[in-house]
């Protein structure tokens, strides 16, 4: 498959890149050409009876039990001790999502 002009400029669209540089023009399409190429290279490998691969390896997460540990529990006084700034029982934060 070739990529011809009018389909980079499409692609460069899309993706807000500048194609303007004719250099990097010319080894967009030879690197997205070498691309495609190599994807119709592994159409061809016969994958007849071959499972997909769903999992890299054959070893499971462990997981731990989440048990509360009552030790680690931190007083909401003392956890409000260190905060800068603190509204009754809450940390002030600055603002970080606009109204909108």
């Amino acid at each position: 498959m070739n990529i011809d002009g009018s389909t980079l400029d499409r692609i460069a669209e899309l993706a807000r890149l500048d194609m303007s540089d004719p250099a990097a023009r010319e080894a967009m399409l030879a690197d997205m050409e070498r691309v495609l190429g190599f994807v119709e290279r592994l159409n061809q490998v016969d994958t007849t009876g071959v499972e997909p691969l769903i999992f890299m390896t054959e070893g499971h997460d462990v997981l731990r039990d989440d048990v509360v540990d009552p030790a680690a529990i931190i007083p909401k006084t003392k956890a409000l001790a260190n905060s800068p700034v603190k509204d009754s029982d809450y940390f002030k934060v600055p603002r970080v999502v606009d109204k909108g």
